[in-house]
């Protein structure tokens, strides 16, 4: 057990691991339209379940006539 600590400290201060510092206007330029990627997956995972639930609703529900 201690040699697979002592094994996950080494990898841990491996420089090959590590990203390269950045400097501030780097750091700008990469953050000035943020996470667009997310946004979009976001925006189609909820579009997708608004369409199935609306698609449930009128082909499952309003098939069955009404209450009574």
């Amino acid at each position: 057990m201690a040699q697979l600590y002592e094994s996950s400290q080494l990898a841990a201060a491996a420089k090959e691991g590590r990203a390269a510092p950045m400097d501030a206007e780097a750091a700008v330029a990469a953050l000035k339209r943020g996470p667009i990627g997310a946004l979009i997956l976001s925006i189609v995972a909820v579009g997708a379940l608004f369409l199935g639930w609306i698609l449930f609703y009128f082909l499952l529900f309003m098939g069955r006539g009404p209450i009574g």
